[in-house]
């Protein structure tokens, strides 16, 4: 691989032979056109909107607002949205549609992950002021989850609508919430508003997610709790490489990308580039740079949006849609892979150095 760019230099988000610099930016319009006037990103243009899904595009479009500045205001009211829509008691509802909660269900990883965003921001972006305004966002969503914690410290995946926690804890969930309490403690640090207790939990979980796992609900169909573990940067060195090729056969289909799930033929976009940059973060960037290459049968060469997945048993694309947060993903994967910008460090797990996890 070439030598990382100097950061924050954005002609350098590209892929020499894969994705070029306007393609890129030309996918980001994607999210600007799909984003509501309250600054809500849904799934696609008129579609629900959900916590998680919306931080990811604000991620990808501060990454594309290096250079164009109508994407870089679109992430700023992305994140500002965040503010005016929580839930009175805490987190955020499940999902949304046109700017209107509908239902009362509030999950884990949706109240963490604003912390991994707006720590991307801050690196991206230098914008301590803009982050000084979102902390109080921040704060309340970690607080909201650590109050799920149950009796080993996994956190239970949800709030019903009645207030009552979840009767289980998934894996993939306590990964990202395991991400977002490091970017959330260390954001802290950078306001001078340490939160010892955040990294303290984020210790405890990876514990439980490296020694534990039968503490979690069975998911493991799902490829996402193989490789989430090592992508929130709770399994590391040895133990990553031999998570990733003891179920690398069951997820990556050859020349198609990576499986959502085990036992049926679909490889999807986002989970291909979310496995981009969990190999990036160990190192293995040929990898990587393969995988992103092979799930490009899934870009639409007429505006470079990219659909959500492809059922290759009937050969077709499924669902027949083009998620947002599919091309965020692929956004993200490539800055990683680039170093374009210092907000990539947030999933290379290397935002206080230059190293990556090996």
């Amino acid at each position: 691989m070439a030598t990382a760019p100097a950061p924050n230099d954005p002609d350098a988000l590209h892929l020499p032979g894969i994705l070029s610099t306007e393609q890129l930016y030309r996918s980001a319009d994607y999210l600007v056109h799909a984003q509501e006037p309250d600054g809500a990103i849904p799934w696609f243009p008129g579609g629900h909107a959900d916590v998680w899904d919306h931080v990811e595009c604000a991620m990808a479009l501060t990454v594309t607002g290096l250079l164009v500045p109508e994407h870089a205001e679109a992430a700023r009211r992305a994140y500002r949205w965040l503010s005016t829509s929580r839930h009175p008691n805490g987190g955020w509802p499940a999902k949304f549609r046109q700017g209107s909660p509908v239902t009362g269900l509030r999950e884990a990883n949706h109240a963490a992950y604003p912390a991994v965003g707006v720590f991307h921001h801050l690196l991206t972006t230098g914008d301590t002021a803009f982050a000084e305004e979102l902390w109080p966002t921040v704060e309340s969503g970690l607080e909201f989850v650590l109050a799920l914690r149950g009796d080993h410290g996994e956190i239970l995946w949800a709030r019903d609508e009645d207030g009552s926690p979840g009767d289980h804890a998934l894996l993939t969930v306590c990964s990202s919430v395991h991400h977002a309490l490091r970017c959330g403690a260390s954001l802290g640090a950078r306001l001078g508003r340490e939160r010892p207790e955040w990294d303290a939990a984020a210790d405890r979980l990876a514990v439980l997610i490296n020694d534990r796992e039968e503490l979690f609900a069975d998911r493991s169909r799902f490829s996402m709790d193989w490789f989430y573990p090592i992508l929130g940067g709770a399994v590391r060195g040895d133990d990553a490489k031999a998570r990733l090729a003891d179920h690398w056969d069951t997820f990556v289909v050859p020349g198609l990308g990576v499986r959502c799930v085990s036992d049926q033929p679909w490889v999807t976009a986002a989970e291909s580039s979310e496995l981009v940059l969990t190999l990036t973060a160990m190192g293995e960037t040929d990898t990587a740079v393969r995988i992103l290459r092979e799930v490009q049968h899934l870009r639409d060469p007429d505006d470079g949006v990219y659909w959500t997945g492809y059922q290759f048993a009937e050969q077709v694309r499924w669902p027949v849609e083009r998620s947002t947060w599919t091309t965020a993903a692929v956004v993200l994967a490539v800055d990683a892979l680039t170093r374009t910008t210092p907000g990539s460090r947030v999933f290379l797990h290397s935002w206080d150095t230059e190293s990556v996890v090996v």
